[in-house]
């Protein structure tokens, strides 16, 4: 059983929510991890890192055995590019599965690496169905690995993972997988859907602060992508190669976020793990957008395909409505929200993760508002010309 989970923190005095899909508002406890330093080849740091790795192992259930768990240094970005070099042969091809920036950025790290690759691009309002993988996979022998991304918080969407992975499975092809901003709070079991490889982020729903990724990979994998790599540093086999054999970084580790993520993965365990965590968030979302409605904004995407990570909302029409002042009275009242990333609409995101709850995205609701009536709105409603966008592009 797990324990009591703990009560959400205010920030400290002074300190705004991050309303953002990572970085991401951290508890005091995490923060306070930090306080001490590490030596990066001393024996307790390596068993700090070797009770990491186990811990974000079993979060993928029965079959892990088969697994290993390789952290990364840098950001999310460094992991997925780490994963891309490794797992995609140097004459293999990748099929990117593509509704928004994160899908269109493994496509372009893939082109710098040289990797031959396709892309089912879907736009910002549907995410790829698995009768669409499966048919580009029918018509392209080539293709070896597909790529897809759990949650696209470019627009919120939580695309469809176990029948993408099921098309992938049938084709007798492999699975690699962004989770970055989804592993954590989002079931991803490797019984269920059996990946080749998937990256994560210290810094998203286990609530850790930046500094490494990690990558979870069979270990057939991992020993096949030996020597193939582009990078000395996004080896994935040579990071795991050296801490397998002497339990450390090859290169210096991050020590204080490690420090503060075992931290979080206690937090996350105390929650009830990813079925608490993700309980907690989808409760943050439903109060988030019911209020944000109520006050006459229109979120992009359905409620079928909201994600519980990050919601995007139009931005109002009302000439009198300008985000860079509308962001700025979010800010001076506490929360820091995160513009738009879609190319055909003007749209701000506003993230449900982190320590918050939804007494929490009452307060974000009731800041919305008061912002609206200081900037003169009368209407949060949406543009025609955004509606029929959407209308248009859904269809």
């Amino acid at each position: 059983m797990p324990d009591q989970p703990e009560q959400i923190e205010a920030p400290r005095m002074g300190e705004p929510y991050l309303l953002t899909p990572g970085p991401l508002t951290t508890s005091f406890a995490t923060k306070e991890a930090m306080l001490r330093d590490w030596g990066s080849w001393d024996d307790d740091f390596r068993v700090m890192t070797a009770g990491m790795r186990t811990r974000l192992l079993e979060m993928v259930g029965p079959g892990a055995e088969d697994h290993d768990c390789v952290p990364m240094q840098g950001s999310g970005t460094f992991a997925v590019e780490a994963m891309l070099g490794s797992f995609v042969p140097r004459d293999g091809k990748a099929l990117v599965l593509a509704n928004g920036a994160y899908g269109q950025r493994a496509a372009e790290t893939l082109r710098y690496l040289g990797r031959a690759h396709s892309v089912i691009d879907k736009g910002d309002y549907l995410p790829p169905r698995g009768h669409e993988v499966a048919a580009a996979l029918a018509a392209d022998p080539d293709i070896t690995h597909v790529v897809a991304v759990h949650c696209e918080t470019s627009s919120g969407i939580l695309n469809p993972l176990q029948e993408i992975s099921d098309a992938v499975r049938d084709a007798g092809r492999k699975l690699l997988v962004d989770s970055m901003s989804a592993f954590g709070a989002i079931p991803l079991q490797v019984c269920d859907i059996p990946f080749e490889a998937m990256v994560s982020s210290a810094n998203k729903c286990i609530e850790g602060v930046p500094g490494f990724g990690f990558v979870i990979a069979r270990n057939d994998a991992i020993q096949a992508a030996r020597g193939r790599s582009h990078s000395l540093s996004l080896d994935v086999h040579a990071q795991w190669k050296t801490m397998n054999e002497t339990g450390q970084w090859r290169f210096t580790p991050p020590t204080h976020v490690v420090a503060a993520f075992l931290e979080a993965l206690r937090a996350h365990q105390a929650e009830g793990g990813v079925a608490g965590r993700g309980s907690r968030y989808r409760r943050n979302r439903d109060v988030l957008v019911s209020g944000m409605r109520k006050l006459g904004f229109e979120t992009l995407l359905d409620d079928h395909w909201l994600s519980p990570i990050i919601v995007t909302f139009f931005c109002p029409a009302d000439p009198s409505f300008r985000f860079a002042e509308f962001y700025d009275a979010m800010k001076q009242r506490g929360f820091i929200i995160y513009p738009g990333k879609l190319t055909q609409v003007d749209s701000f995101r506003i993230g449900c993760i982190g320590q918050m709850d939804e007494n929490v995205m009452r307060q974000v609701v009731r800041a919305a508002g008061e912002a609206l009536k200081d900037m003169n709105v009368t209407s949060a409603a949406p543009s025609q010309a955004a509606i029929r966008e959407r209308a248009k592009l859904a269809n």
